[in-house]
Order: structure tokens, then sequence, then C-alpha cells
């Protein structure tokens, strides 16, 4: 059975092999046993439960949240080749019941329902004629009031289940789940004897990142000028917020939609739609916007506001990357944020208790935006993963480029002036005083007066107020917990104050270099975009980027190459496959390169072909051509030539090491990776002179016969 699995992951998914977890789920489901996966969002739940319903004889049923989650899945399965169906509001009263007697017939192998229609007699009634023979809970942790989603339609399950005329198979999926939630969702669904599988909860691909006291708008101008071609997912705490970002966005000129509770159904599903559609970049977003999100080229997820806890904050921060591509999640943390989260816990309709829980949540989340340790580390570390190395080399704490500046001077002025103005008014308020300010207010309670009036002249009133919030978020002042917040001095304030301690604040290095997209790549994104507009599709169930990518990188010239890239299956290829093929033959014939053609079905050699791009690079270097010329010759980025010589130095090719490592920096490197390791570049990078570039630190790994990870490279 499990080598026929494999087959179908082939056939219909384009991969020759599973992902880490995934095997050993689908053996259990395949032998007929209850199964719990906890696995990361994108870490590939729907193929644990797809590619038994395949095998399986019968329907299976999925239950799933969301209408638009459903649609996304019955969408992509079609593009597959597989034959499925759903049944939710969106359907009148005689289409789903067409639909559910083609189940009977045998036309669909999946058939995804919401929670809520479980508790409909006449439904579960027309379910107990179908032949189900597995149950998958999508999104299992809703199970759970401890969860961040709880839904109480999810109580219904296990007493469906139970009234079907034979016990199907039962498994449940989610991203995120404490030990607390992973006993309720077994109790409540009522698994028998599940084995629970948690492929763990990192995803390496994704960078994590808190910024505290930067002024948020304008860290968004710099972003999203940085990362214009890319699409990201903005989240605030309150649907007001959402309004004043979408608004000031558009003013901007941004591609920007907007998603929160407080928009009517047509309009959520428009701009949602826009969005999957690659219409719009952008979509900023209350949480709201949530688990139907199932797009897979979502490069960034920016925290506007703190989260209520970690698991919302990374569940949503998860749907950047979900194709294995880099992604970034990024919080803006503004002291601000706790007040606004502990009110919306105050105002909730939940029990004393649950409210006590989701404070401890709430602080938890507050503890992870000033922890100075690693990032990954501490969300690892919460969802109870034991064995975490201490350092990610991936998030901002382990790759901190920030100057340290001494703004001890300030901060005594600031302190002074709130302790003269008897620690009774908010942070607007004490950077008017300090700035100089005429104003009414300033004048009316006679703060003009004071000795600190005008100390911080030389700033704006923006940059005093920002600073104001840097020092609450590092613990030097306490923000009230009020509608108006008052600012107040903490202990630490008083050893500045006393010129017992100094206060250095790091200033973020900002980002130089914008985004580059390789040209075939892009050529590749318009075309797939020309297709879902046809096939009525998001562009990503037509192929997720990190396919696109791989076709720009190995340029196929047929069918068989075309069906050896990951991603690529038959059914996708039959329907898209030869316009893909087409788009490239026409780039590599306008840029002269040579393709590679897939032989292997032949078992005959190809006498007449040319040799794979990296060797025809290698017999440039032999003739004396430097780096830069090859590249130059070849119409070729340098790092790719540089790649191709380390791939022609793994497969054995004689490379002359010598004049691509500084001599006198061979044992510096060697003793580096010593110390550091090679799983990444990096952080060797930055221990290095700055003569030292990653070709050299490459050629030593190389010439030295260093395991390391290609491709988990620097940049």
């Amino acid at each position: 059975m499990l080598q026929k699995a494999r087959e179908i992951l082939k056939k219909y998914y384009g991969y020759s092999s599973f992902r880490s977890g995934q095997e050993e789920i689908i053996n259990r489901v395949l032998q007929g046993k209850d199964t719990l996966g906890i696995m990361p969002t994108g870490g590939g739940k729907s193929i644990c439960y797809q590619v038994p319903a395949l095998l399986f004889p019968g329907t299976t049923l999925v239950i799933s949240p969301l209408i638009s989650l459903m649609k996304d899945q019955v969408d992509a399965l079609h593009s597959l080749g597989i034959p499925a169906a759903y049944i939710n509001s969106s359907l009148d009263y005689e289409e789903a019941a067409e639909r559910i007697r083609q189940a009977g017939r045998g036309r669909y192998k999946l058939l995804y329902v919401a929670p809520e229609r479980l508790e409909a007699k006449g439904f579960l009634a027309r379910m107990q004629s179908l032949p189900i023979s597995l149950v998958a809970v999508d999104e299992a942790h809703c199970v759970s009031q401890w969860g961040h989603d709880f839904r109480t339609s999810y109580l219904a399950i296990a007493p469906f289940i139970q009234e079907l005329p034979r016990r199907p198979v039962v498994t449940a999926f989610t991203a995120t789940a404490t030990e607390e939630v992973t006993r309720d969702m077994v109790r409540l669904l009522s698994l028998k004897e599940p084995r629970i599988y948690i492929t763990g909860f990192n995803r390496e691909n994704l960078t994590f990142s808190v910024i505290r006291g930067e002024n948020k708008r304008d860290f968004l101008t710099h972003y999203l000028a940085n990362h214009a071609n890319q699409a990201g997912i903005i989240y605030a705490a309150t649907r007001k917020e959402v309004d004043n970002l979408h608004h000031w966005l558009k003013q901007k000129g941004h591609a920007v939609g907007k998603y929160h509770a407080g928009l009517g159904d047509q309009e959520r599903a428009h701009n949602q739609e826009m969005f999957l559609y690659d219409d719009i970049r952008i979509m900023v977003a209350t949480n709201a916007f949530g688990m139907g999100i199932d797009k897979s080229n979502v490069r960034y997820v920016i925290h506007y506001n703190m989260p209520k806890n970690m698991e919302a904050y990374y569940q949503e921060a998860g749907r950047a990357g979900r194709d294995g591509e880099p992604g970034q999640c990024i919080l803006l943390f503004g002291a601000q944020d706790i007040q606004v989260q502990k009110f919306l816990i105050e105002q909730s309709p939940i029990s004393p208790e649950r409210k006590t829980q989701e404070y401890k949540k709430l602080q938890g989340m507050v503890d992870y935006c000033h922890t100075t340790r690693c990032l990954r580390q501490t969300i690892l570390k919460y969802f109870g993963e034991e064995t975490v190395p201490e350092k990610c080399g991936n998030c901002s704490n382990c790759n901190d480029n920030s100057q340290l500046t001494d703004i001890t001077v300030e901060a005594q002025k600031i302190f002074s002036c709130i302790w003269r103005m008897k620690e009774q008014y908010g942070a607007s308020l004490v950077a008017d005083v300090l700035k100089g300010s005429q104003s009414k207010r300033v004048k009316q309670y006679g703060f003009h007066q004071l000795s600190t009036y005008g100390l911080l002249k030389e700033y704006t009133v923006k940059q005093i107020t920002d600073l104001i919030h840097v020092l609450i978020a590092e613990g030097y002042l306490f923000l009230t917990e009020s509608q108006y917040p008052v600012v107040q001095l903490l202990p630490k304030a008083f050893a500045v104050l006393k010129g017992q301690e100094k206060v250095l604040q790091k200033i973020r290095q900002k980002e130089q270099v914008k985004d580059i997209e390789d040209d075939l790549f892009e050529k590749l994104r318009s075309l797939r975009k020309e297709l879902s507009q046809r096939n009525k599709v998001p562009p990503y169930i037509i192929f997720p980027d990190s396919t696109l990518r791989e076709m720009s990188q190995h340029c196929p010239a047929d069918q068989g190459a075309m069906l050896a890239i990951k991603g690529v299956g038959q059914a996708k290829f039959q329907q898209y496959g030869q316009e893909f093929l087409k788009l490239i033959q026409q780039y590599v014939q306008e840029k002269g390169i040579s393709l590679e053609k897939e032989r292997a079905s032949s078992g005959e050699p190809d006498q007449e072909k040319e040799p794979p791009s990296h060797v025809i690079t290698w017999k440039l270097l032999q003739k004396g051509y430097s780096l830069p010329e090859i590249a130059r010759e070849r119409n070729l980025k340098p790092v790719t030539i540089q790649d191709h010589l380390i791939r022609c130095g793994l497969e054995g090719y004689d490379i002359p090491w010598d004049t691509l490592i500084p001599q006198k920096y061979e044992a510096l490197i060697l003793q580096k990776i010593e110390e550091l390791g090679a799983d990444k570049l990096k952080p060797l990078k930055e221990q290095l002179p700055d003569e030292v570039d990653y070709m050299a630190i490459k050629a030593v790994l190389c010439k030295h016969k260093v395991a390391w990870k290609i491709g988990a490279s620097n940049r």
C-alpha cells in the first residue's frame, strides 16, 4: 500500500518523495488506525488524508471550517485530476442533494463539509447511506475551548461519527497545539487509541523578526517599497486599524485590499479573491482573515500589532512561505498593543477562568516581544519542543545588525520631565513639553515654566514620542491600563537619573537592496497569471512559486524534464505544461542558453547533447577566463557562476581552488567553520574579514570536503 501511495504522490502531485512525517502518518492511516497529526502550516497536512482517500474504497469526508478553504482545496484537487466536491451554505438545497447523490454513485473521492452541517438531522441521514471509509478533521484545534479558534460546532463531530452505520478511520490535523489542546482533541473527537505525530513546529524557511520602538508606518513605507513585487499580509488588531491602514496604503499607491468581520460577506469574498488571484499584492486584515488562506506564494506576514497569544501568532505568521520558499514574519511591537489586547480580552464574553488563561497567554506574547534570546527557540519551546538549538541564525535576535547608540542624556531628560509632570500625563504631552511646544494645553497646565521645557527642542515631536515608546518597551517606563494611558517611571529609570546606569538604544540598519526577481521567473509568473484568469483558479493552484523557480533554474526542454520538476504531475502537465515549455524555449532561444533534455527514458546517450550549463562554465575557466568575464560572456549573475564551479567541484572536476581562495585567509576560514559549523554561510561571513566573499567560503568547504547544505545559502 505504501508503494502505491508513493506512486500516487508522483502521478498526481509531481513529487518523488514525501515530506518529513507524511509517510509515517499515511502508513498509519492505511493500516486503518486513528491518527492525530500536528504539522506546521505548509507542512503538507492535506496530502496525509488525500492520498489515503485515493486508495480507500468509498468516500472520504473532510470536515473543514471555512467555505473559502473548501473551495480552494476542491479547486486544487480538480487541477490534479482528483474528483472532489464541497457542500456548504453557498449551495442551495437541490445542489447539495445532487452532490450527495453523486457521492453515493462513487463520483467523488473526497467530500468537504463544514462542521455546522453535521448537526442537521437530514444531513446525517444522507451520510448514513454513503460508504464513508475515512473522516479527516482539518483545523482540529477548534474543538478545544483552550485553542485560539474555538468553534462549538466542532463538538458535533464525535456524535456524528458515532451515528454512522460503520465507524470510519478518523484522522485529525492542526498546525499549532499545546499539550492541553492536544489532550482535548483526542478526547473530544473520540479518537480510538490514536498515534500522535508531531512532525515539529519548525519552519526553517521563515525568518522571524520583532521590531520595537520604531515608527510603524515609516517601517511599512520602507519595507513595502523594497518588496513591491511580492504578496504579503499585514495583520492589525482592530477593524478601525485595518480601515486606517488600508486607506493610508491606498493613498500611497499600493494595490491593497482589506478584510475584517465588519465588512459584508460579498465585499470580504471579493477582496479575498482579488488577493488569491494576485490582482492585489497586499491584504490588510484582522485575524478574521484566517484559516481559509491557502495561498502558497505569500512572501511576508507583518503583524502591525502584537497578537493575543503565541498560537494565533504562529498560525498567522505561518501563512508566509507555504511553498517552501523564503518568507519573512515581522512583528511591529508598540507598548499600546498590550492595552489593546487586554481591552479585547476584557470585552470578550468568556468565563473568568478562560480570561485568566488568556491573560497568561498574552503575557507569553509580551515576553516573546521583549526576549533577547533566539525567537525561533522561544516559539518552539512554547509548543513543547525540547531539543531546540540555542541559536537558529535566521531571526532578528540571532542576526542582530543593530548599532548601539548611547542615549543616556536623552533618557535622563525624558525621565526628569515625566517626574516633574507628576507622572500624570501621556507620551504625546510629555513630547510636546520636551520639544518646547507653544500649544494651548502646555501653557494651560503651566508646563512651559518647567526646567525640562524645550530640553529636546532639536528633535521633532514624533522622534521624542518614538523614543518614549522605546523606553517603555525596554522597561524604563510604564504605560497605565486605561483609555488615556499615562506614562510613569519604573525602578530602572531612577538608576539612570542617578547616573548609575547607561541607556543604549539599538538603531536597526534598514535594507538597502531592493528585491530583484529572476527575469524568466517573472515571465513564468505572468504566464501563470494569464492561465489563472482563463481557467478561473488562483495562480498558486496552477503551480506554486517554488515550482516556477525550479523551472527558471533548470529550463526543462521536454515533457520528461518538465515532469522531473517538483510539483509537476501528469494532470498539471496535460493542462499547462506545453504553454510553460513554449515560453521557456522562447526565452532560452533569445538568451542563447542551451537546454538540457531528459533522455533517461530512451536509455541511449545523446551524442550531440551539449554539456550541462555548469560544465560550460568550468570549460571557460579552464580556458583562462576570470569569473567576471565568464558572467559577462554567459550573461549570468556572478553568484550563478560561483555555484556552477562549486557543483563541478562536488562532481569531481579539477578546480583551481587556490585561485578562488585568498591564501592568507584559508586557515582562518577553516577555523571559523570548525567553531560555527557549516549549516549557514551568513554567520561564517560575518565572522571573517570583508575581503573574504561567499565564493571563498564555499571553495574552502568544497576543497576540504566539509559536509554542508548546498543551497541553504547565505543571501
